[in-house]
């Protein structure tokens, strides 16, 4: 999953980013309302959060622009200010959910993830399919209530595949929702990590839909002959 943070103060980003990065997500950052704007109309993030008093462009602004551009990426608004008419603002102009600083760094990683679940139609933060279980909480995969040790790269592919079961998703788009803005991307490096995954798991999960990507079924999921 790819998340994108809209904050000024620039301690309060680096420790969201770094807390974001450390729970499995590629991140990219902004540091005004105007860059972050520009980032989220122009890059297909999983989830954005959004302080509302940015310089250059204020938070409600900016998300109002982004739904009034059709874009619907869920966004959760970081604010200090704590007025239930500040509230009603943020979700008018279409916020998905608001956290009030000072915040746990563990809450806001919880709302992100139960975000993410909700706008991927998974009802709890385990999301199984066959004998393999996504725990997103704890950042763990699962084959038969085995333990199945992957890299952050594994791990990011498998999840962005099991959120979006049910559904072909292309070199293309897993490449963009992988990795962050810095990071020299190759969609080549994609199928090497299908085919590490698929050795690791050892389960038939993830098909190949010839010319067009990955697909995790949900009535898939048997053991490999």
């Amino acid at each position: 999953m790819r998340l994108l943070v809209v904050e000024d103060d620039r301690d309060l980003n680096r420790q969201v980013v770094s807390a974001l990065e450390e729970a499995g997500y590629a991140v990219d950052k902004a540091f005004d309302g105007e860059e972050g704007a520009f980032l989220g109309e122009t890059e297909p993030y999983d989830c954005i959060i959004l302080d509302m008093g940015l310089p250059k462009a204020d938070g409600v602004s900016v998300l109002s622009g982004w739904r009034r551009a059709q874009i619907k990426t869920p966004v959760i608004i970081l604010t200090a200010r704590d007025r239930w008419s500040d509230k009603v603002n943020g979700f008018d102009a279409g916020a998905d959910d608001y956290v009030t600083k000072p915040f746990h760094m563990e809450e806001l990683l919880a709302r992100v993830r139960a975000l993410l679940r909700r706008t991927a139609g998974h009802a709890t933060s385990q999301i199984g399919v066959g004998p393999v279980v996504l725990d997103t909480r704890s950042g763990r995969v699962f084959v038969d209530g085995s333990p199945v040790k992957l890299t952050s790269h594994e791990y990011r592919l498998l999840s962005y595949l099991m959120h979006h079961t049910g559904r072909v998703v292309s070199r293309a788009e897993l490449t963009e929702h992988l990795y962050d803005q810095d990071f020299d991307r190759d969609s080549n490096t994609i199928e090497v990590f299908v085919g590490r995954l698929r050795k690791k798991l050892a389960v038939d999960l993830i098909q190949t839909v010839r010319g067009l990507g990955y697909l995790i079924d949900a009535g898939t999921g048997g053991k490999q002959p």
